[in-house]
């Protein structure tokens, strides 16, 4: 790829994020021609039962003051599936995944329960893991007419049975890691086929409230860091279609104002000429509580 592209991943953790934040991601994008690649969470919001993560992820309390959680999720999606029931996200808002592809845009499953997922996919054993995403494929397939070709697992957490179910899925491409470029992962000593697209630059939540970054200021951060080349940038419903959506229409318009082609990552993924198998594992980084998966040493 020559210049600089920006590959748009568009995490939808949340019941709010669903019913809020896609249509107005969708109204910014359309505003500058933009398409970008969604991912839904299927099933249950059960955003309050993060709260175990106090007591098993040392970060995660710094980092949901550092982000002004209440402000960013509100408070009924933090008190969801504990003192609130737990509300179904897609099948209460078909109409959005139709209106976000009708107007364009890609879409893939990003959970059917995501909390579920991101705190307990080691402990899963294989016919749970194939549950959860088997019961998100149907719902999708339901809503939308035809199968899902693409997903991105949650909090960024894999396992060699989770590489697996998405391979007998027989998807395009997946995006469930963080990396350099496109690859086949390896994990544990197993193979997989098929191709990873990994997020390549940190995420908002990673990064406000550090070195001195700011809503006001966040667009040049990301600006400053493109590569040329394909860089992939995860944004989510939550964050840049809410809170912090002025920050998100500021980097737009520095995109249109400095020629960055923005694709969606099925579009990265049919422009990809050489694609090695690398190593992926768990692992920490800077700005986020817990493990992601994280994109290691390649072969050809």
């Amino acid at each position: 790829m020559n210049g600089k592209t920006v590959a748009l991943k568009v995490d939808v953790d949340t019941y709010a994020g669903t019913r809020d934040g896609v249509p107005a991601l969708l109204e910014d994008l359309a505003r500058f021609g933009v398409s970008a690649t969604f991912y839904f969470s299927m099933g249950p919001d059960n955003s309050g039962k993060a709260i175990r993560r106090i007591f098993t992820r040392p970060g995660f309390l710094k980092k949901m003051l550092r982000i002004k959680a209440a402000s960013v999720y509100g408070i009924k999606t933090m008190l969801y599936g504990t003192l609130l029931p737990a509300p179904m996200i897609a099948s209460d808002f078909p109409d959005v995944l139709r209106e976000t592809e009708r107007r364009g845009h890609e879409l893939g499953i990003h959970s059917w329960d995501h909390v579920k997922w991101h705190d307990y996919l080691p402990w899963f054993p294989k016919h749970l893991t194939a549950m959860e995403l088997g019961r998100a494929s149907a719902l999708f397939e339901e809503i939308l007419g035809h199968r899902a070709v693409t997903t991105a697992a949650p909090g960024w957490t894999v396992s060699p049975d989770s590489l697996e179910v998405q391979d007998a899925l027989g998807l395009s491409f997946c995006s469930d890691g963080r990396g350099r470029h496109p690859f086949y992962p390896v994990m544990e000593g197993r193979r997989f086929r098929t191709v990873q697209i990994p997020t390549t630059l940190p995420t908002a939540d990673e990064l406000l409230g550090e070195n001195g970054i700011t809503p006001e200021n966040i667009h040049r951060f990301y600006i400053d860091n493109l590569n040329e080349g394909l860089n992939v940038m995860t944004i989510h419903a939550e964050l840049e279609g809410g809170c912090i959506r002025p920050s998100f229409v500021r980097l737009l318009e520095c995109f249109k104002n400095d020629g960055v082609r923005c694709i969606t990552l099925g579009q990265a993924a049919k422009e990809i000429s050489t694609i090695p198998a690398c190593e992926l594992s768990m692992g920490e980084i800077a700005g986020r509580d817990g493990k992601v998966a994280i994109q290691g040493g390649c072969s050809q």
